[in-house]
């Protein structure tokens, strides 16, 4: 299967009348990680007709080395590779990279799509796709991940529930006085979750805020974050007491709950 469905390559493709924000995707620097050159090309063709800067790497042995010297903004990451599949590179990236990462399947199997999200990938997009729907994505997760710093929306820059601390300015979380390992979306949703503390948030309102798309009731990845979140911030991920499950309506901080985290319970997992 091909990476994008090749008829709609008919050009550039660049949109007309592009606002402020598309404006500043100039500086945002993409990393495509294919085996397949004219489809990786045809993908950095569209992607730099609408305001990107795309690099190509064609090996996997090679991929995760040039990730970590040379920081992209993003990185598209083909779950099939030669020299190294794309779930080894995104394990070995995470600690060390903390842009987001876009997997790419050519499988539409639950297993692929979980497993790409527990190495760490903020998202994932099943072969062949749509280029608007591609560029969609990829402006989705660079606007949550270069718009933090930005924004001045009146809401707190740092949240504390005991021993647990969410600093958004700094994007980082600690469990006393140990750092918590997360990856950006990881983090993205644990703020959404703490700044609504005591209130549920449905699925749809979490997927309507954090990647700008609506629900299509099958994808997994917030449940499979929820999983990941829970044992790194103390909760019991059995019997979870800050993150909980509410049947058939979503999810709920309870703020009480993290600041009653003893000392003994923190001690966080790391990713």
């Amino acid at each position: 299967m091909g990476l994008v469905e090749c008829r709609v390559f008919s050009g550039h493709g660049s949109d007309a009348g592009r606002d402020e924000l598309e404006q500043q995707q100039e500086a945002w620097q993409i990393l495509i990680v294919e085996d397949d050159q004219r489809l990786a090309q045809l993908t950095r063709d569209y992607l730099e007709g609408n305001g990107l800067r795309v690099a190509i790497e064609a090996n996997g042995a090679k991929a995760a080395a040039r990730i970590l010297a040379e920081q992209p903004d993003l990185v598209m990451l083909d779950l099939m590779l030669p020299g190294e599949d794309g779930l080894s590179i995104c394990r070995k990236i995470r600690n060390g990279y903390k842009g987001p990462v876009l997997m790419l399947t050519a499988r539409t199997d639950d297993m692929d799509q979980v497993l790409g999200l527990e190495m760490g990938a903020d998202d994932y997009v099943c072969k062949p796709v749509r280029p608007r729907v591609l560029l969609a994505r990829i402006r989705a997760l660079l606007r949550r991940q270069g718009s933090e710093a930005e924004r001045d929306d009146g809401e707190p820059r740092r949240l504390q529930f005991g021993l647990l601390v969410v600093d958004k300015a700094m994007r980082e979380a600690w469990l006393g006085e140990q750092s918590i390992e997360l990856t950006s979306a990881e983090f993205d949703l644990l703020w959404l979750l703490a700044v609504n503390a005591g209130r549920i948030l449905s699925r749809e309102e979490i997927f309507a805020a954090l990647r700008g798309i609506e629900y299509d009731g099958q994808d997994r990845s917030i449940d499979v974050r929820i999983s990941r979140i829970r044992p790194k911030i103390g909760d019991d991920p059995m019997h979870p007491r800050l993150i909980k499950t509410v049947r058939s309506k979503g999810y709920l901080f309870v703020a009480e709950a993290a600041e009653a985290l003893s000392a003994r319970d923190a001690a966080p997992t790391a990713g």
